[in-house]
């Protein structure tokens, strides 16, 4: 039987673990897949989907600069891809059509749940930012049933908007959005969206938003503690979390979007985390 075709795309993609965890996925469950990396022109992405399925590939993850163009380019949409504004995943249905999926909520979640036994329900939730990476996540952290969730960003109406596009979504949960140096009450979770740890740099937040029953993860993930994480346990927090397992899970939806099977996360978390 030979492998059937699996990539990642993006630009540039030289950096993505995505290969190595997705070899490590076929190998646990032996489907045969073939997964590698396709680096996209920028003024390319449309071109590049088309040529891998019309080559035979079966299905694509995508990452940045292209998830919010690989949801355009779409056919039709998984449900929760559809506010998500943006696709991590890409197949083709029985009828030819080009879906998108989002992956990244459901992984979030799963990491913080399965993995790290964090409660959702019922908690009061601090997201910062309120780009791309935080409107993919919404929808299924909202699904937990938090008390409330606070959406804070440098520029406030971003925030605001988004509290708008989730509101039908919030159920019982207070929604609500604020710039970064507003909120000074503590949170049970706080879970950051934005890009700034990667250089090294913080949101300008009170030191009050953290007690020592709080949580705190980053959704970029680094072999030191990130910034934000560094900061986090300085001013006290219980718990800190990088986004390495979100990463995997998200991978392992894909796959069984794709496949049907659910890989074993926690074998391929400890792996990469060693790496």
């Amino acid at each position: 039987m030979s492998n059937e075709l699996y990539a990642v795309v993006g630009h540039p993609i030289n950096h993505s673990k995505s290969p190595k965890i997705h070899s490590q996925f076929a190998q646990q469950t032996g489907e045969p897949i073939e997964y590698t990396a396709v680096q996209a022109p920028l003024e390319g992405f449309a071109a590049t989907v088309h040529q891998f399925f019309k080559g035979g590939g079966k299905g694509l993850n995508v990452t940045v600069p292209f998830k919010e163009q690989a949801w355009e380019l779409a056919d039709c949409r998984a449900v929760r891809a559809e506010k998500a504004g943006a696709a991590n995943t890409l197949y083709q249905n029985q009828e030819g059509q080009l879906v998108a999926d989002n992956t990244d909520g459901h992984g979030l979640v799963r990491d913080l749940l399965a993995n790290h036994g964090v409660q959702l329900k019922g908690a009061h939730i601090l997201v910062l930012g309120a780009g791309g990476a935080v409107r993919g996540v919404l929808g299924p952290v909202l699904e937990q049933q938090p008390a409330s969730l606070t959406i804070a960003n440098r520029t406030v109406a971003k925030a605001e908007a988004l509290t708008t596009l989730f509101a039908d979504e919030a159920g019982a949960a207070t929604l609500s959005a604020c710039g970064f140096d507003e909120p000074d009450q503590p949170f049970d979770v706080i879970i950051n969206g934005t890009s700034a740890s990667l250089q090294g740099d913080l949101p300008p937040l009170c030191a009050n938003v953290i007690t020592a029953g709080t949580v705190v993860y980053d959704m970029m993930y680094s072999l030191q503690t990130t910034t934000f994480n560094q900061w986090a346990l300085d001013n006290g927090a219980l718990r800190v979390f990088d986004g390495l397992g979100m990463l995997i899970e998200q991978a392992a939806e894909s796959f069984r979007v794709w496949r049907g099977v659910r890989p074993e996360t926690a074998p391929v978390i400890d792996a990469m985390r060693n790496d």
